[in-house]
């Protein structure tokens, strides 16, 4: 018999919500075949059986959240463990890591090397789940070639194969083409009734408990910046076409508001930093995490070393990060290591905003809707100028009110400088 563990999903997590159970007991399965989803506050992650065997119990049943390490099933394998077992490649990008059984070779992580590259991808770099389903459906080397991978440096997931599949099997028109298949309509979500309890969802539940747990540890206090966003719209409203016929993608304010951050965070270190009962630890390399709502909640997943990127380029990696979030095909890496965080409500029309730290962060930027008003200038005149707040909270052990108004101030006053000379690659 060997046990199942809860599998640590990411660096800061510390306990997994089991979502669903892919196999019941008595089933047999496959080494590296998708066992059971596991979700967390960050990511949805489907964890495959870490041998081979039949399913003889399932320890922790669907909706209940345990700690790392935690017994979650048991499985009876079916053929002895070998010593020298060969470790399989490296998976493709936001498939799950499982904890091996105790005493046996550990596997290594699929989301761990080969971090760089892309373009055609053999079939070594695809993770066991992967090739089981190329096997499955015998799609050969030149299919495989013409898939389009979602992952970290392209690579291919089983979602994308599971598209592909779908897609192959829709009957060709007159010219050769696919023909679409027509969409079953979408269920309406019923409206809460009042009266009634709201279940609370894995996500849900999760959110609540690293908010509550924020709040608790955390000493919060915010200060708030008035910012004329003017020059800033002005430049958008210029480019944003040009931007989007070149890049695919349209240029929205988060990214420019990031790269304030940025040189907000260069001027102020130390609130790029995170509380330890040692010290305060100075983070080298500023990883933006930036929140991106979803159907259940709101998942931030980070830009990782922001400070190397034009603003071009953050709105690429911006772009692809929300997209992908909202499709549910985040890997693991993209919700690690956020040093910073940036909320965007004004994206709903809000106009003040506060935000509570995800810790270990020593502070969150909201950024409230960006509204035309008639504001004072220079010579005490009146004119109607694009008005944006931004509300900064912050770590009171990390940091005091002095520096944390010095990095807001910072951030206003490079908005409010912007210029056409401001490079945008």
């Amino acid at each position: 018999m060997a046990s199942v563990k809860m599998p640590q999903l990411g660096e800061s997590i510390t306990e997994g919500t089991i979502s669903k159970w892919l196999k019941k007991p008595g089933d047999q399965v496959k080494k590296y075949e998708g066992l059971v989803e596991i979700i967390t506050d960050k990511v949805n992650a489907e964890v495959p059986a870490p041998l081979a065997g039949v399913l003889k119990e399932i320890k922790v049943q669907e909706g209940a959240t345990v700690t790392v390490g935690t017994e979650i099933a048991i499985i009876e394998e079916s053929v002895p463990a070998t010593a020298a077992a060969t470790p399989p490649a490296p998976a493709a990008a936001g498939a799950a890591v499982s904890s091996p059984p105790a005493g046996a070779q550990r596997v290594p992580s699929p989301l761990a090397g080969e971090g760089q590259g892309g373009g055609s991808e053999s079939r070594t770099r695809l993770s066991p789940a992967v090739r089981a389903l190329i096997e499955e459906h015998r799609i050969s080397d030149a299919e495989l070639a013409g898939i389009t991978g979602s992952g970290i440096a392209g690579r291919i997931s089983k979602k994308d194969i599971e598209e592909y599949v779908a897609k192959r099997a829709q009957p060709a028109t007159a010219n050769g083409e696919q023909r679409p298949k027509a969409a079953p309509p979408a269920a309406a979500t019923p409206a809460p009734t009042p009266g009634t309890t709201i279940p609370l969802s894995p996500m849900r539940r999760a959110i609540a408990s690293n908010m509550l747990k924020s709040k608790q540890t955390i000493p919060h206090a915010w200060t708030v910046a008035e910012v004329d966003m003017t020059s800033v719209v002005r430049f958008r409203q210029k480019v944003k076409e040009s931007f989007k016929q070149r890049e695919g993608i349209d240029l929205t304010f988060v990214p420019i508001i990031v790269k304030a951050v940025v040189e907000g965070l260069k001027a102020v270190p130390v609130l790029n930093a995170s509380w330890s009962d040692q010290g305060v630890v100075l983070h080298k390399d500023i990883n933006v995490g930036v929140a991106v709502s979803v159907d259940d909640g709101l998942i931030v997943p980070v830009i990782h070393q922001a400070d190397r990127m034009s603003i071009a380029g953050l709105a690429k990696v911006t772009d692809d990060l929300a997209t992908r979030a909202r499709a549910g095909k985040l890997g693991i890496p993209d919700v690690q290591g956020a040093t910073f965080t940036v909320n965007n409500p004004g994206t709903f029309g809000t106009i003040l905003s506060y935000s509570i730290i995800a810790p270990p962060q020593a502070g969150i930027l909201a950024m409230d809707a960006i509204v035309k008003r008639p504001v004072v200038v220079e010579g005490d005149a009146i004119a109607v100028r694009s008005m944006m707040n931004l509300c900064l909270s912050f770590d009171h052990r990390v940091l005091d009110g002095v520096s944390a108004a010095r990095f807001l101030q910072g951030v206003r006053r490079w908005l409010e400088g912007f210029s056409e000379q401001v490079p945008l690659y």
